[in-house]
Order: C-alpha cells, then sequence, then structure tokens
C-alpha cells in the first residue's frame, strides 16, 4: 500500500500521547497524521517529527481517507465511532474492551497470533493491558508444554485508569507527605501509600470484578485455548505506569526452571531479569519505559510434587506494551 493516512482517537490522553512517541521512534509510515479528540481538546497542539500538528474535534466525518485508525478514547467511543470509521475505509486498533469479545473481531498480542491481525473485517481489538502483560512471556511456555492451569495475581499501576488516575496517586502523595487532607475524586478509596481491589466493577455472586473476568475470557480467545484453568487476582497499587504480574502455571508435563528460563531467554518481547544472587527481579520502575516485559522469580513451584508447576514473576510497561505499543505493533503489520 502507499504511504497511509492515520488517525489517532483519543490523541490527548496517556495512551494517545504515547501513540505519537511511538509512531515516530518507530519511523511507522505514515503520509498524513490525524489527531481526534472531543470537543473539549480541539484546537490544541501535539509535537510529531518536529512539526506541530492540530487536535480536531471527532465527528463522523473525520475517517474521510484514513487508512488506519488507533483508538484509545474509552468503549463508549470507540462503540459509536469504529464501525463508522471501519465504514469509510480504514482499519481500526482498538484499545477498549469494546470489541474484544465479539467473535467476528480478532483479538491479538503479536507475539501470540499475528496470523489473526489478517482475518479482520475492518475492526482489530487491543487486549486488555494485564492480558498482554502476562500472555507474552507465557505463550513460549505454553507452545512447548501446555499450560493447563494459571493463577495470576496483578499489580496494577495508576495508569491503567488514565492520565486522571496517575495525576490522583501524585497529588494524594505529596498530600499525605505534607500532611495535608486529600480527597480522593478518580479512584473509589485514597491512593497514597495503599492498595485495594481493582476498581473495574465487581459481580457480587461469584466475587470476581471485571478486570480478573477479562483476563480469563481474553487469554482463551487468544491462545485459542479454552480449557485453560485460569483464576486472577486484580489489585490496584500506588505505582505510576508499570503493571506487575505474579504467575503460577501448571503445564501438562514436567518442567523446570531452566527449561523455562531458556525459553524465555530467546522469546520475543521478553527480557529476563532473574539473578537470585543480588535479589534482583522484575519491578516496575525498571519496566517503565521500556518496550519489553520484564520477566524473573521463575522458581519450582513446591507444593506441586509432580514438578509440572512453575511460579514466575513479570513487570510491563501499561501505557507501551500493555496499550499504545500492542497497538502500534499491529498496525505495523497492516502496512507490510
Amino acid at each position: 500500500m502507499s504511504l497511509p493516512v492515520v488517525a489517532v482517537v483519543g490523541a490527548t490522553g496517556a495512551v494517545g500521547v504515547e501513540f505519537l512517541q511511538l509512531l515516530e521512534q518507530r519511523h511507522f509510515p505514515i503520509s498524513e497524521l490525524k489527531l481526534l479528540a472531543s470537543a473539549r481538546s480541539a484546537g490544541k497542539t501535539m509535537r510529531f517529527k518536529g512539526q506541530d500538528i492540530v487536535v480536531t474535534e471527532l465527528t463522523e466525518d473525520s475517517f474521510k481517507g484514513v487508512d488506519i485508525a488507533l483508538f484509545s478514547a474509552g468503549g463508549s467511543i470507540s462503540k459509536q465511532y469504529g464501525p463508522i470509521a471501519a465504514r469509510a475505509g480504514a482499519v481500526v486498533v482498538d484499545n477498549s474492551s469494546a470489541f474484544r469479545m465479539d467473535p467476528a473481531v480478532p483479538l491479538v498480542v503479536p507475539e501470540v497470533n499475528p496470523e489473526a491481525i489478517f482475518q479482520h473485517q475492518g475492526i482489530i481489538a487491543n487486549p486488555n493491558c494485564s492480558t498482554i502483560i502476562a500472555l507474552v512471556p507465557l505463550w513460549p511456555i505454553h507452545r512447548k508444554n501446555p499450560i493447563k492451569r494459571l493463577i495470576a495475581a496483578t499489580y496494577q499501576a495508576a495508569s491503567g485508569g488514565g492520565a486522571a488516575a496517575m495525576a490522583e496517586l501524585e497529588h494524594s502523595t505529596r498530600a499525605y507527605l505534607d500532611g495535608k487532607e486529600y480527597q480522593h475524586s478518580v479512584l473509589p478509596h485514597p491512593y497514597a501509600f495503599n492498595l485495594f481491589s481493582h476498581n473495574a466493577k465487581l459481580d457480587v455472586v461469584s466475587g470476581y470484578n471485571e478486570e480478573e473476568i477479562k483476563m480469563v475470557r481474553e487469554t482463551h480467545k487468544i491462545t485459542g485455548d479454552a480449557t485453560i484453568r485460569i483464576s486472577a487476582t486484580c489489585i490496584r497499587v500506588p505505582v505510576l505506569r508499570a503493571h506487575a504480574e505474579a504467575l503460577n502455571i501448571e503445564c501438562e508435563r514436567p518442567i523446570t526452571p531452566e527449561e523455562v528460563s531458556a525459553l524465555l531467554a530467546e522469546a520475543p518481547g521478553v527480557k529476563l531479569v532473574d539473578d537470585r544472587e543480588r535479589n534482583y527481579f522484575p519491578m516496575p520502575r525498571d519496566a517503565s519505559g521500556i518496550d519489553d516485559i520484564l520477566v524473573g522469580r521463575i522458581r519450582q513451584d513446591t507444593s506441586d510434587p509432580s514438578g509440572r508447576s512453575i511460579a514466575l514473576f513479570v513487570a510491563g510497561d501499561q501505557l507501551l506494551k500493555g496499550a499504545a505499543l500492542n497497538a502500534v505493533q499491529i498496525a505495523e503489520y497492516l502496512v507490510k
């Protein structure tokens, strides 16, 4: 294809800002870049390749001539404008939950199921950040020795709640240290020096929240294996932008930490950080701002005498691989 016209929907949000930086850093081929946002943000300018680009208001006419539309403006906007963009001829890569479980929409992690990209009917869904960060390191293991059960505990950063949640963490922490009162308004509980169950909607019958249910359903769809038994506990922690996850897997056959380390050392999108001598393992501060998922604390689960279970710890930048980077990688396949 000739150089595409690219639109970024939600350009002024936390993920939108990352979209622009990634498109520039990765030298994504573009003939024209359109920045779209709400009427409130229209008229602002954003820098791209040394030029100021004016943000325009998102309307039904915004997608004329657009080839690729990167969406990160929330599920309701995606549901309203995603189909409009697709009908106008754009391929939509959507970062919200609007289309993830639609059977007609591919749900893609390029390191896992890139072939699904080309099955699109105008819309491709970006998975939930926690799912992406878990699956990039788990997929090489699953391919070699199928994972039959996954227990996940996530430690999720403020960035998952957008720029407003990040600001609330910063402001409430400053107020706490200064001994001042701070009334939280973005998240349901005080954030400074605290952690709490993820603020997604809770199913009071099962006790699981939507974030946890997403990890289960999305993992099944992306891997194409609905037999994997999965339970997740998702927690919001006072970290700005990188999620961490404790993952415990049970494989079909016995497996050793050495085998897992060898698989992950060669895996795309993964960096081993597993220094037992220095007690140095994946940390959000190290994962922030980098593309790879950090993986470490790889060890045998001593509660499973069969030798089929492994525990590991991962950390990944929620705004990058957990959101914008994954979407841009999908778009890169579209222009190959």
